[in-house]
């Protein structure tokens, strides 16, 4: 019955407010705010205070009910005005591998003078993580979303509620925002990688020893020679970043989703994903062909999302976009290693 008439509320809710779109500021007339457990309690306590003081005319008794009282509705007020005027400026949720649990990011702005304090913020019905707000300035809620399987996902319900101060009132509203979220197949299979093209292992000649190409930074991981991090980034408060290079002899191989055709499509998928991470962290150069989409050889954590972004929408939505952007990109060339991992967040390892 319970999760009935939530459902029903949602629904109601969703028709009245309609599709949202951000930035968004909460409003006056989108907050809903009703009595907690605590606030129905303390409400039948004053009830009973009230009776008490009125039958034997106790005027401390009286007293202490209204003020009480009044303390309440100023608690009412606190909570109300904890979310009124709160910005939902941005909601992100950088690719994830199957299997695992994604993240979520939520960033309000807070234009008033004052403090909010126990923001909490959740998706759908599921568990809402809090956080205070300082006075202009803003905030990161961080919430952990399961990716059972690669596709995309859609969070097209975010809950924001507060019981700040006191617990007694709960104040939340509904944003009907689509936010996306891409999974990755999750890496598997034990094939060897299909046999390369171009340059043999070991052919590098001695004349090419020290003129490695290199290719970008990338986080530290444990085992990282300290010879590789960039230590004049770590002196400016940067993250501990390791340097990478490839050799210039480097392999080339191509990962073709036919050459696959005695497995089930979610295990030569989840093959191909397994080859395009290992391959990426060898500094191979290598390319995929699936149905609908070749992606040509380059290596690079652009390129290692484009390829994973291919195998992630295979025979679904979103495939014939993706096609066509792997086609322009192989035309146009790749961008830098350094600036994609910023915009692609395709620096993510799967260990």
């Amino acid at each position: 019955m319970k999760s009935y008439l939530r459902g029903r509320m949602a629904r109601w809710i969703r028709k009245r407010q309609g599709e949202d779109s951000l930035p968004l500021t909460l409003s006056r007339r989108r907050l809903y705010i009703l009595p907690t457990r605590a606030g129905v309690g303390f409400g039948l306590l004053l009830m009973l205070m009230l009776v008490a003081g009125l039958n034997y005319a106790n005027s401390a008794a009286l007293f202490l009910t209204f003020l009480f009282v009044g303390f309440a509705l100023v608690c009412m007020h606190q909570c109300h005005r904890n979310l009124l005027g709160a910005q939902l400026v941005g909601a992100t949720a950088q690719p994830t591998f199957a299997r695992r649990s994604g993240t979520l990011a939520l960033t309000f702005a807070n234009p008033s003078t004052a403090a909010r304090f126990r923001v909490a913020a959740g998706v759908g019905d599921g568990p809402v993580a809090p956080a205070d707000i300082p006075a202009h300035e803003r905030g990161r809620i961080e919430l952990a979303v399961d990716a059972p399987k690669r596709g995309i996902v859609r969070f097209d319900r975010i809950h924001l509620i507060t019981t700040h101060p006191f617990g007694l009132f709960r104040t939340w509203t509904w944003v009907h925002a689509s936010i996306e979220m891409l999974v990755y197949p999750h890496p598997g299979g034990s094939l060897p990688m299909p046999s390369h093209h171009g340059s043999k292992t070991g052919a590098r000649s001695v004349a090419n020893i020290g003129s490695d190409e290199w290719m970008g930074l990338r986080p530290f991981r444990d085992g990282d020679s300290p010879r590789q991090v960039d230590w004049k980034a770590y002196a400016r408060e940067a993250p501990l970043l390791v340097k990478e290079y490839s050799a210039s002899g480097a392999e080339l191989r191509m990962f073709d989703f036919s050459g696959l055709g005695s497995l089930p499509v979610e295990d030569r998928l989840e093959q191909m994903a397994r080859w395009v991470v290992d391959a990426e962290a060898g500094g191979e150069r290598y390319g995929l062909t699936v149905p609908g989409c070749h992606i040509k050889p380059d290596r690079g954590p652009e390129h290692r999302h484009r390829c994973l972004t291919a195998l992630a929408v295979y025979g679904g939505e979103g495939a014939a976009r993706v096609a066509g952007a792997a086609g322009a990109a192989s035309a146009a060339g790749t961008a830098s290693a350094a600036g994609a991992a910023g915009a692609t967040g395709g620096g993510e390892r799967y260990g």
